[in-house]
């Protein structure tokens, strides 16, 4: 069979499983990758080449340092201390999503989430209370705000790369404000939706502090590591893998931290690292590269750019309708992998600068996975902690918070970005 023929095959099989057996992802990609190379689609040396080796970097390293954060308990100690500040449940609990959303911008969500359920949960019971509107909550304030930085989850990674961004575009791009101020609007728009949901919550708050902060040298890193970033983004003609290499050092101070100073053992954390999405992204790189070598994604790219002829306004509609649409029920990580040459080609062929469509896309494919229990991993983190407490969460209950938050903080989002980068 042509070599063509063969990547869109094997392409489509493996997106059609990512979406049946979403606890098998890995095996699939890997798989659909193996075959990719046996069938002659892709050379070993173009598989490697195709596998964006900083992105890899930024994800492990900081999901080191997100690890031992975790472990020091600051966050959760600084949820217990916002929680007992509070005038009342309600003020309680959207401040706890403010803190989810911001811890989020900088850390991976789904560690965020299992960092500040403990919490939710506790206030929960304690005023007797069906803790499930509030870890919605949580999960779904945990995955707006991960498109906000470069570091803050795998999407906004891949976005950087693409379109060659360090950490402070995501903040000013172009002289213009960036993506971070569009997740802003959104989460404002977004925090009035929370509002109308806890609002009922009067009770007072009196929880106590019972977290105890085991270091906050985790805290410290982080934020080293963030500053180093911003100072480095400043810095002309810097290495294309610098972020990676930055991320990678931070996440060897913290596994010899963890070793010397905190007397914790380096094959343990190590042991508790994500490699499944570490692996599942590197197996996407090779597929992604595969349609690309073989010239589908010009295709597709000119197929959508003749669907919206010159008219940017429908092609900037089109592409985030179909990114929430989509990520409602897939994984994020490979359809923007998937789509970013898409909509590079798509603005070449409509000669138009492509922030406008990659931040669009961006908005779309991380506010997507709000909708439904299933489209984000924060989300199933979360129902996952709801069923074990005896609170299974049905798809209608998710839904009816996830979806009007999704589209308050989408149309904010986008129509910030329409108006600064149309």
């Amino acid at each position: 069979m042509n070599a063509k023929y063969t990547a869109l095959i094997i392409f489509g099989v493996a997106y059609v499983l990512f979406v049946a057996l979403p606890q098998r992802r890995v095996f699939v990609a890997a798989a659909a990758s193996l075959l990719m190379l046996l069938c002659g689609v892709i050379s070993p040396w173009h598989a490697l080449t195709a596998i964006n080796w900083n992105v890899i970097g930024i994800f492990v390293g900081n999901l080191i340092v997100a690890d031992i954060l975790v472990e020091s308990r600051a966050p959760a100690y600084l949820a217990e201390l916002i929680v007992q500040r509070s005038r009342n449940t309600a003020w309680a609990v959207l401040l706890i999503c403010v803190l989810t959303g911001f811890v989020s911008a900088f850390v991976d969500n789904v560690a965020t989430v299992l960092l500040v359920a403990p919490v939710a949960i506790s206030l929960a019971r304690k005023l007797n209370l069906n803790p499930k509107k509030i870890l919605i909550g949580i999960a779904i304030s945990s995955n707006l705000q991960g498109a906000a930085t470069l570091i803050g989850d795998t999407p906004s990674m891949l976005l950087a790369t693409t379109a060659g961004m360090d950490f402070m575009d995501f903040f000013f791009w172009h002289g213009k404000p960036g993506i971070f101020f569009a997740v802003q609007f959104g989460a404002l728009a977004s925090f009035v939706v929370l509002f109308f949901v806890f609002r009922p919550l009067t009770d007072k708050t009196d929880l106590g502090i019972t977290e105890t902060v085991r270091s906050w040298f985790p805290a410290c890193l982080l934020g080293a590591l963030i500053i180093t970033l911003a100072l480095v983004s400043l810095i002309p003609s810097r290495p294309s893998y610098t972020a990676g290499a930055l991320c990678m050092l931070a996440g060897v101070i913290a596994i010899v931290w963890e070793k010397f100073v905190n007397k914790g053992s380096i094959i343990d954390g190590l042991r508790s690292l994500d490699y499944e999405t570490t692996f599942f992204l590197i197996g996407i790189f090779v597929l992604v590269g595969s349609v690309t070598k073989t010239g589908w994604i010009e295709q597709f790219a000119q197929l959508l750019s003749d669907m919206v002829g010159t008219n940017v306004l429908a092609g900037y509609v089109l592409l985030i309708t179909v990114a929430v649409a989509l990520s409602a029920v897939v994984d994020n990580i490979p359809f923007l992998a998937a789509m970013l040459p898409v909509v590079a080609g798509m603005c070449g062929a409509m000669h138009i600068n492509p922030t406008l469509y990659y931040f669009g896309l961006l908005i779309g494919a991380s506010l997507g996975g709000n909708v439904t229990p299933i489209g984000a991993s924060a989300n199933i983190v979360a129902c996952g902690l709801l069923k074990k407490e005896g609170y299974p969460v049905r798809f209608g209950e998710f839904m009816s918070i996830g979806v009007p938050f999704t589209l308050a903080a989408t149309l904010a989002a986008s129509l910030f970005v329409w108006w600064l980068w149309r």
